[in-house]
């Protein structure tokens, strides 16, 4: 029986469904026995060569397919699976890896990090080649998962990730965690050892595994039923606002299943209007009130919620907050308080502390934003959210309002204008001067020739880098510093990466972050712990995908919250402490542009760098260990 060989032709001179093979020039005998004229053509590699040049311009041409598939071993190879994959068209037929990623396509899926194995390859493979679909490959599987969540975060949209079983489900466990806890809609598409396979060494009960992080689980039923589990993963995800781990055993890889068409995609639930009787309540509390604070999260940073609480604030008299996550939402206002809670700056916290009421938006309230809880003491509490669910989870308010912000917001205002309710006197003049005249910080500049003040370093990055960016803070004592003096211009290019509390997760979401928005650059800022643990070899992961990123490294060679603790109790902390390279020249070595900058002379010469970057970028910034602002330092 005779063998074919595929000929090495670039895709962009094949013609509309056509393959190119070199053949034995025996098996011109065997195609001229077609009945009908094939709808190729033979020709001459050369004089007296052993191969030809079979065209094939139509595989519906039965016959024809009939004796190529007489030539060929019925153990196949790469001739044989393409005349099958083209009769599986004529059919409605294809293998289930390719009906995986023509499923994920057809779900608007364009993006999917992961790390591949045994169990997930052929899905990547398909999604890639015949569903135009990017695969982003990373070095670690929490950083698929990570770099999901901030293509998530950053899009509005679902973020996809895959994995292989075992081991690479396992590695995703703390990912997962944040991201549920972040409530960020993620679709992990995870390989699973075949039923049958009781010996593998990686088996393992992934259910039993996912749902212990609070994410949900969905299982592939069968071939026949990958559409619909698909959609039903993907509808979750979207709707509960959470991972959705869809499980595919392996062995289906390679099963036939029949075209189907796709169901129908998520439609967000209608909003529900406003109850009349909390409506009441609320807009009740607010007329009564003579210093009110309107505080804005998450949940409230479309524009139009932006503005509806603009106009709330400005007709009641109200200087205005945000939550960590809703951060810089009001940048520019004169009466913005900038974020409410651990990180409010001493003047907010002044308002605050002196404020009779506060309207919340789309925020958690939780103890960061409410200083364990002490803000919600001594005041009238209103809160409005989408999630009724939301409402009272971390205090008890005075009035609860299910709906839109920006619905209830102006609904509100109507009913004041109705009631003819007076302005207050709260967001004064005396007030928006007081906090221009306090955001020209000052403070003693303790940088040495050897180490940099953090605040210095963070106020010439934001003065430095380009303003229309996506910031990703990782964790440590810097975010204080950080994110209190690195703005950006809407909320959503604010990506946060401490829902689980975890440091090293920043460099895998800025992956997903700078992925999500390729025309934007992508900061970093983490510390040396942190990089450390989860950045290392994502960096690399940047720099192969040629990634518009810059890496700030706050370095103290130390785990700082640890030190910090072992030197209130005058103990030695050397066990918190780290001699780690010089990551500029590891960075270097890793493809990116590296520096170390250990004085404000080499951090002038490393941030004058940016403007020229064509390639990943990271600064270790040497800071003293003991000389780190706390993290909450006001």
């Amino acid at each position: 029986m005779l063998r074919l060989r595929p000929q090495l032709v670039p895709r962009s001179m094949w013609c509309s469904r056509a393959l190119t093979y070199a053949v034995p020039s025996s098996a011109a005998t065997a195609c001229a026995l077609v009945e009908r004229p094939p709808c190729g053509y033979l020709t001459s590699a050369g004089s007296g060569a052993t191969w030809v040049c079979l065209q094939v311009l139509d595989l519906q041409d039965i016959g024809h397919v009939k004796v190529l598939k007489g030539l060929i071993p019925e153990t196949g190879g790469a001739l044989a699976e393409s005349l099958k994959r083209e009769e599986r068209k004529g059919s409605g037929a294809m293998r289930f890896h390719e009906a995986v990623g023509r499923s994920l396509a057809d779900h608007g899926v364009s993006t999917v990090f992961g790390v591949i194995g045994d169990a997930n390859l052929y899905m990547m493979d398909s999604f890639q080649r015949y569903a135009g679909g990017r695969y982003v490959s990373v070095s670690h599987e929490a950083s698929a998962i990570l770099a999901a969540s901030g293509y998530a975060q950053v899009s509005g949209s679902l973020g996809v990730a895959t994995v292989t079983h075992g081991p690479g489900v396992t590695n995703t466990v703390t990912a997962l965690v944040d991201s549920v806890r972040s409530h960020t809609p993620v679709l992990l598409l995870a390989g699973d050892t075949a039923v049958t396979d009781r010996a593998n060494l990686q088996k393992i009960a992934q259910r039993d595994l996912v749902l212990c992080t609070g994410a949900g689980f969905e299982q592939v039923r069968s071939p026949d039923t990958l559409v619909e589990d698909m959609s039903t993963a993907i509808r979750r995800a979207l709707a509960e606002r959470r991972p959705v781990v869809l499980n595919v055993p392996a062995d289906l890889q390679w099963e036939e299943v029949e075209l189907q068409d796709p169901q129908a995609t998520y439609e967000p639930a209608e909003t529900p209007r406003p109850d009349p009787e909390q409506l009441d309540r609320a807009v009740g509390i607010i007329a009564a009130a003579r210093r009110p604070i309107v505080l804005a999260g998450r949940g409230a940073t479309d524009p139009r919620a932006r503005e509806a609480l603009l106009d709330l604030a400005r007709r009641i008299g109200a200087p205005v907050a945000t939550s960590l996550r809703a951060k810089d939402l009001f940048r520019g206002e004169p009466h913005n308080l900038g974020i409410c809670g651990t990180f409010s700056s001493p003047v907010a916290l002044e308002t605050i502390t002196r404020s009779d009421c506060l309207i919340a938006f789309g925020a958690g309230l939780n103890q960061w934003t409410t200083v364990q809880g002490s803000i919600l003491d001594g005041r009238r509490i209103v809160q409005v959210d989408i999630d009724a669910s939301a409402i009272n989870k971390w205090g008890t308010a005075d009035a609860g309002v299910v709906g839109d912000a920006a619905t209830v917001a102006e609904t509100v205002v109507a009913w004041l204008n109705e009631l003819d309710v007076a302005t207050t006197g709260f967001a004064s003049d005396g007030l928006a001067k007081e906090l221009a005249e306090r955001a020209r910080e000052e403070f003693e500049d303790c940088s040495t020739e050897q180490t940099v003040d953090v605040r210095t370093a963070m106020l010439a990055i934001d003065g430095v880098f380009p303003q229309d960016r996506t910031l990703v803070c990782d964790g440590g004592r810097f975010m204080g510093s950080s994110l209190t003096r690195v703005c950006v211009q809407d909320p959503h290019a604010y990506v946060h990466t401490l829902s689980f509390g975890s440091i090293g997760l920043g460099l895998g979401t800025a992956i997903g972050a700078s992925c999500a928005a390729p025309g934007r650059a992508t900061l970093l800022i983490a510390g040396d712990g942190g990089f450390m643990l989860g950045g290392l070899a994502e960096f690399s992961t940047a720099v192969r995908h040629k990634l518009d990123l810059v890496v700030v490294v706050v370095n103290d060679g130390a785990y700082g919250a640890e030190h910090v603790q072992f030197r209130s109790r005058n103990m030695d902390p050397s066990l918190s402490t780290f001699t780690w390279p010089d990551l500029g020249p590891v960075a270097t070595a890793l493809g990116g542009l590296g520096f170390t900058v250990r004085n404000n002379g080499e951090l002038g010469a490393a941030l004058s760098a940016i403007a020229s970057r064509d390639r990943p970028m990271l600064i270790d910034i040497k800071v003293d260990v003991d000389r780190v602002p706390p993290l909450f330092g006001h």
